[in-house]
């Protein structure tokens, strides 16, 4: 559900070219989901880009928006273009390893609108390994990229070495059912064939499953209008080289489509196409989210 609203404040002086400008902005929200609450923030902008970025809760609902400032004669003027997404029925959040996840309805599924982030951080250097611990890699090892994008996961460590999966260039057992790996209880990493119903469900507009913001190139800017939420978290290839923050995600599946690789749901900046690749190495890390049961 999207909606739009104009909204004005003045008196805000001018500041030179290179300087930083700060704005109190008051949001009036009003929407068919009969949520009406008046929100207040504060936003840094500059006069070369005179835009700023914010994501806030209301109530249950989550909401991203994108502001664009313009001078007028009065004062600046903002148009404000915001998302508001329906959580799934009865399940609006749910509590895991320490954080709190969202959820969100797109067609018949339920997934958590923010990637994993659970377990230890170890350095890029070091392989993930079956020892009991959940084992995660941050961006460019900084902790501060996990608390934003979520965990990087290996293949194996994402779906928890069940049936005795590995990362390593020999088939794994089949799965059978629902494969939880490092997901919540009642959730469980998405198949192929998942990932690929998500995409229908959005009619294979990537931008719609992007959150506002990621990326203003054209064709392939977030619109976030599916309430997905996605960010370009980047990846950490097995070599200890960490690719791209800011230019794609890569989700895991628990498919299994060679004894070398996996497939994945990728989203990049340049376009609006959801692409599904398999045979990734799965001792490459990558971004998990998780589908409801």
């Amino acid at each position: 559900m999207k909606n739009k609203l104009m909204t004005a404040f003045g008196g805000i002086p001018f500041t030179p070219p290179g300087r930083w400008l700060k704005a109190v902005i008051i949001l009036i929200i009003i929407v068919p989901l009969q949520i009406s609450k008046a929100q207040t923030g504060s936003i840094i902008i500059t006069i070369e880009n005179n835009a700023g970025t914010i994501t806030r809760q209301i109530d249950s609902s989550v909401y991203s928006s994108i502001w664009n400032f313009n001078k007028t004669s009065t004062g600046w003027t903002s148009t404000i273009n915001y998302t508001v997404s329906a959580p799934c029925p009865g399940t609006p959040t749910v509590y895991y390893a320490g954080q709190t996840y969202h959820t969100v309805q797109i067609g018949s599924q339920c997934w958590l609108v923010e990637n994993i982030n659970a377990g230890t951080m170890i350095n890029g250097s070091q392989s993930q390994k079956n020892n009991g611990i959940i084992e995660k890699y941050c961006f460019n090892n900084d902790s501060a990229n996990c608390a934003v994008y979520g965990g990087l996961y290996e293949w194996a460590e994402a779906v928890q070495y069940q049936n005795g999966a590995t990362n390593t260039d020999t088939a794994n057992s089949p799965f059978i059912k629902n494969v939880q790996g490092i997901c919540p209880g009642g959730w469980h990493i998405p198949t192929y064939y998942e990932l690929d119903t998500l995409a229908a469900a959005v009619n294979q507009n990537g931008n719609a499953l992007k959150a506002i913001g990621q990326t203003a190139q054209t064709g392939g800017a977030g619109t976030n209008t599916s309430g997905f939420s996605a960010l370009f978290a980047g990846s950490d290839d097995n070599a200890d080289v960490f690719y791209l923050q800011g230019y794609f995600t890569d989700f895991w599946s628990s498919t299994e489509s060679s004894a070398k690789g996996a497939c994945i749901m990728h989203l990049i900046y340049y376009n609006s196409l959801p692409t599904f690749g398999c045979d990734f190495p799965k001792a490459d890390a990558f971004s998990v989210r998780c589908v409801k049961d």
